[in-house]
């Protein structure tokens, strides 16, 4: 869909993507994303909402946390978090650090 949505947006760059958001708190896409989150290798860590997506395993616990997740999406009430940025020394620079690119 990301490719789709990506192909529209150049070949008119005037289009209005108005249903957009919809798209966000669909079932389906929160599921696949879901199992990207799950898949990487940070599923062990807890990320920025102090959630670990691997203890999440039980069936009945992604449903629910997915539940969660769609309604605080369809009610605008999901604030996302700011997200801790990481620095990386800067070889040979006497301690200065940069973003990472």
């Amino acid at each position: 869909m990301q490719t789709k949505l990506h192909q529209w947006a150049v070949d008119d760059p005037d289009r209005r993507f108005d249903d957009l958001y919809n798209l966000v708190h669909h079932p389906d896409f929160l599921t696949v994303a879901w199992e990207r989150v799950r898949g990487n290798k940070g599923a062990r860590t807890a990320g920025v909402d102090r959630i670990i997506p691997a203890f999440i395993a039980d069936d009945a616990d992604i449903v629910a946390f997915l539940k969660n997740t769609r309604e605080q999406l369809k009610t605008r009430a999901f604030t996302p978090l700011p997200v801790r940025e990481r620095m990386i020394p800067k070889p040979g620079s006497g301690g200065k650090l940069r973003r990472p690119v």
